[in-house]
């Protein structure tokens, strides 16, 4: 038995399923399941292994990085690579380990049943990050998404950004003079 957690349009539900049941519901919806030390998304053809975090608790990272920094356009592997570097500091300070698996623990208490990733609307789930903004958690994990979320390479052309200027000579000839937004 596999914990699946089912992403639509406006939320997402927490099922148990059998490995017969998951290959008959196949593409119903964006599938995050969670086995073993790994989250998985067999749809977008990804996964994430953990070392030190729980999965579960990856996975609400995961729901909690694109609720704090909400784009769209992004797909769910680039927030999951942005978060993997708490797992990574988890591993080796524990005191780290205690603030994300604690963090992670209040909010899904916070939420009801369910948890955090169970809340169906996304304006719950910013309403108890806002509640819960100035603590310590929420601050490790905002503070670590500005940089591991925007630094990703991959990323930079989902917000057309091409990259830094120096090496391909600067701005002057590469779009400087360029005001077609007027």
């Amino acid at each position: 038995m596999v914990t699946v957690y089912e992403k639509k349009p406006g939320h997402e539900t927490k099922a148990g399923l059998s490995r017969r049941e998951l290959l008959k519901r196949g593409g119903a919806g964006a599938l995050l399941i969670i086995s073993g030390s790994a989250v998985i998304s067999p749809e977008h053809a990804w996964g994430l292994e953990t070392s030190a975090l729980k999965p579960e608790t990856m996975a609400t990272l995961i729901q909690v990085a694109r609720d704090i920094y909400p784009h769209d356009q992004v797909p769910d592997k680039y927030y999951a690579i942005a978060v993997k570097g708490h797992d990574e500091t988890a591993a080796k300070d524990p005191a780290h380990k205690e603030l994300i698996e604690k963090g992670t623990s209040e909010l899904d208490k916070k939420a009801g049943k369910g948890g955090y990733r169970g809340l169906g609307w996304e304006e719950e789930r910013v309403a108890l990050l806002t509640g819960i903004e100035k603590t310590p958690f929420f601050q490790a994990v905002r503070g670590g998404l500005v940089v591991s979320l925007y630094n990703q390479k991959e990323v930079w052309p989902i917000f057309g950004y091409e990259g830094e200027s120096y090496s391909k000579g600067g701005y002057i000839a590469r779009g400087f003079n360029d005001i077609e937004w007027l």
